[in-house]
């Protein structure tokens, strides 16, 4: 059953990333962070002016991405700032282009050996 291993592989993992990211403002967010270098990161009160948001919104967003490991904090005196990790952006990147392969299948593992065939009965 090479189809159903290929597709209960890292499932959980990416229904996760396509969570943390089907927010308009978590998206808006992530696209802030990658346009930032470490050493330029934002805290929270820059993010908030930024995405035209509370800051308190942005902190809930936070919470999610950190929980995926896709952002990182750093405090810097009073404030913590916000990055994206870059390594944990490129392993997202390879579930979710992992997640959307179109492959084709073998001959056995086609429909049919699931679905009735048109024309027969079924039993």
């Amino acid at each position: 059953m090479k189809t159903q291993s290929f597709i209960q592989r890292n499932t959980e993992e990416q229904a996760a990333i396509f969570g943390a990211l089907a927010d308009p403002t978590r998206l808006r967010l992530i696209k802030l962070l990658c346009r930032q270098r470490p050493s330029h990161a934002l805290c929270v009160n820059a993010l908030a002016a930024f995405l035209n948001v509370t800051q308190s919104a942005v902190s809930q967003h936070l919470r999610v991405l950190r929980a995926i490991g896709l952002v990182n904090g750093e405090r810097r005196g009073y404030h913590v700032h916000y990055f994206i990790n870059r390594e944990a952006l490129e392993r997202c990147w390879n579930l979710i282009s992992a997640a959307l392969t179109m492959e084709t299948p073998d001959k056995e593992e086609k429909c049919e050996k699931y679905c009735p065939v048109k024309g027969k009965k079924q039993r």
